[in-house]
């Protein structure tokens, strides 16, 4: 590969990364992990924070076979860390703890489990 090519490549992998990054961000302000940097308090909507993990589902599937292992090695631990945190927040919202390691709560989403 020439240089050209392997910068455009470099470029293409940094800005997905950044692109990621944001709606990483973005989906823990709305579960009120982060506080939202405008109005330096927390904010919580779940549906929000729901729309942005969508979002990189569905930017998973449609990239499928098009990133390099380590993109989908950052995009799949990025989810699994905001579903998790998700079913977290919805927990919460029910007035139940999270379950203890092994054992399986019957709230638990199907996004989770993905």
């Amino acid at each position: 590969m020439n240089s050209n090519v392997m910068a455009k490549v470099d470029k293409n992998e940094m800005l997905f990364v950044q692109l990621v990054s944001m709606f990483h961000a973005a989906a823990l302000q709305q579960m009120g992990k982060l506080k939202n940097p405008l109005t330096d308090k927390i904010e919580r909507d779940l549906s929000q924070a729901e729309l942005s993990i969508d979002i990189l589902d569905m930017l998973k599937e449609k990239c499928k076979g098009g990133l390099s292992s380590d993109e989908e090695k950052f995009l799949t631990t990025v989810l699994q860390e905001l579903k998790l945190n998700f079913v977290d927040e919805q927990m919460k919202d029910a007035g139940t703890s999270a379950p203890k390691s092994g054992e399986v709560s019957s709230t638990t989403t199907h996004e989770a489990t993905q």
